[in-house]
């Protein structure tokens, strides 16, 4: 029976967490919503796993959405034996002034009827630590990083308790990276400071090792919440946690769907053209024809798989950001609306086409895939890179089941060659 149940507030998120923790000793299942936590062979599932991950779409959704959705995704937790929690997202704090990450903490601390919990979106591995409460991207400030320029969440603050303030109900305090280097101890005792009994507490974290510490000092609280890296000092019971085996073999066709307009995905975008067949989205087309667009996309492909086999072929929707538009004139669905639409047309009549092997990139556009393909569950396998996976995922579509390698990455992560590398994991 699973004893900690985490909330990821996208798709690429909850791989990217439940990756980290069967690398930790956890045997871990991904559900696609709360639903899945109860509904036929995924019971059974759950009951066998150490801990739960629920996926949620909720990361740029309206705030009482995200709070809705969060809220069912910890009682069905509950319901399956969780006893601790953990609030899942971006190591960029993807937000907005008026939420989700702040909203959601205060509802899932009055859920569980906590007064404070800790802000961690510190993840090392990818780049990104948190010194003097202000996140940093590499190098780079948040607020000087490409993130800046998120065409959904632009983050043009790196001060987390600036950007936090605005969202939630409670005080935003700090303890700084020399309480955290003094230990575990330490750490716990400032934290339970009466000073900071009803506080989200941001907490510096530069290396995988302040993440331990952060870890061990925090085992009494109900609820954590930060990056996928906070899981580093969650050790699990069974240090030999299996991985899942491969849905697919060497040699079943491929694609690579790519939604996003980051800076590191338009790198990969640009490198795997050069080695892959490709086809970027064509908006106008897409609005006035998108069916058939999509057919043409989707023969596109298949055809692709012919011609160059081996080569899983790449469907992509931005090469630079004068591609980004963010409304369509006269009030028609916004580009990136169609892009979700598109890819996740595609990916369906892909599967059914045969496609047992699927990259996507972008947490929306997976999303998207992922709810019109049906998945249930997401068990996870070979790693590609930090914070991207293959998992193999299970649904229904179109009255059929089916069952496909899946890897879904994060805008922000991979190399520069994931789209032509990824595969070789999956031999």
């Amino acid at each position: 029976m699973p004893t900690l149940g985490a909330i990821a507030d996208d798709f690429t998120g909850a791989t990217d967490l439940a990756t980290m923790l069967v690398a930790r000793g956890h045997r871990t299942v991904v559900t696609v919503g709360p639903e899945s936590l109860s509904e036929g062979p995924e019971g059974t599932a759950v009951r066998d796993a150490d801990a739960v991950v629920v996926a949620l779409k909720s990361r740029t959704a309206p705030v009482d959405e995200a709070v809705g959705t969060s809220l069912a995704a910890l009682r069905a937790l509950r319901r399956a034996g969780c006893e601790r929690f953990y609030f899942k997202y971006c190591s960029t704090f993807d937000s907005t002034p008026a939420g989700n990450i702040g909203p959601v903490t205060d509802a899932l601390l009055a859920e569980l009827g906590e007064r404070r919990t800790v802000v961690v979106p510190a993840f090392p591995a990818t780049g990104r630590t948190v010194y003097k409460g202000r996140l940093f991207v590499h190098d780079e400030l948040l607020d000087e990083s490409p993130m800046r320029h998120h065409p959904l969440t632009p983050m043009r603050d790196s001060h987390l308790g600036r950007l936090l303030t605005p969202q939630t109900r409670h005080p935003v305090r700090l303890v700084g990276l020399d309480t955290v280097r003094q230990g575990g101890d330490t750490l716990r005792a400032a934290l339970d400071a009466p000073e900071l009994a009803d506080s989200l507490v941001v907490v510096d974290a530069v290396t995988d090792e302040d993440l331990v510490t952060v870890c061990a000092a925090t085992t009494h609280l109900a609820l954590v919440t930060g990056a996928a890296g906070l899981a580093l000092g969650l050790t699990g019971p069974h240090p030999d946690a299996a991985r899942a085996t491969p849905a697919s073999r060497p040699g079943d066709p491929g694609v690579v769907l790519s939604g996003s307009a980051s800076s590191a995905t338009r790198a990969q975008v640009a490198h795997a053209r050069a080695r892959l067949p490709h086809r970027k989205l064509d908006i106008p087309a897409l609005r006035a024809d998108f069916t058939g667009e999509v057919a043409r996309l989707v023969a596109y492909v298949r055809r692709s798989w012919e011609d160059e086999p081996g080569k899983p072929p790449l469907l992509h929707s931005v090469d630079d950001l004068g591609d980004v538009e963010r409304t369509a004139p006269g009030g028609g669905p916004a580009a990136s609306e169609l892009v979700e639409r598109a890819l996740a047309a595609c990916a369906t009549a892909l599967v059914a086409a045969g496609a047992r092997r699927i990259l996507v990139a972008g947490g929306e556009t997976s999303g998207a895939v992922v709810t019109a393909l049906g998945v249930r569950t997401l068990s996870i396998g070979a790693p590609i890179a930090p914070g991207v996976t293959w998992a193999r995922a299970e649904g229904r579509a179109h009255g059929r089941d089916h069952t496909v390698d899946l890897a879904l990455k994060s805008g922000n992560f991979g190399d520069t060659d994931i789209f032509t590398e990824a595969w070789s994991a999956l031999a």
